[in-house]
């Protein structure tokens, strides 16, 4: 029989790997965030059908939070959390900003912490002075 292409089974969809790793609920929002530009493979936007494999690199943004993975395995079937976690492995770079970021949210006031209540006479007076009327 003539030689034929080896054929490399260690590839998947970029959408259903996002999926299958839990970045994503549900493989419909994965699509979308990859189509959205939230998802880049290799530093570059990509399309839901790229295939991923082995070594690439996912930056994945998700709210005001970016993740920047390695990808170690390939799994096209969503299985249990700790079998999602073998799939990948974090960036120490990503680490480091996640918590950076998470240090600086607990240090910051919650938005209209200094609000009570309705508006006195004399800050309505003061909204009023601002806003030109």
């Amino acid at each position: 029989m003539p030689d034929r292409p080896t054929v490399d089974t260690a590839r998947t969809r970029l959408d259903k790997w996002l999926w299958a790793a839990r970045f994503f609920k549900h493989r419909t929002a994965a699509t979308e965030a990859v189509d959205g530009g939230k998802v880049k493979l290799n530093g570059i936007a990509a399309k839901p059908a790229r295939e991923v494999k082995p070594g690439d690199r996912i930056d994945i943004t998700i709210g005001e939070e970016t993740r920047t993975v390695v990808v170690q395995a390939i799994a096209d079937k969503r299985g249990s959390a700790s079998v999602a976690q073998t799939l990948y492995e974090e960036t120490a770079d990503s680490i480091e900003q996640r918590e950076r970021a998470r240090d600086l949210r607990k240090l910051a006031a919650t938005p209209g912490a200094d609000l009570h209540g309705r508006p006195t006479k004399r800050d309505r007076r003061r909204i009023d002075r601002f806003s030109g009327f």
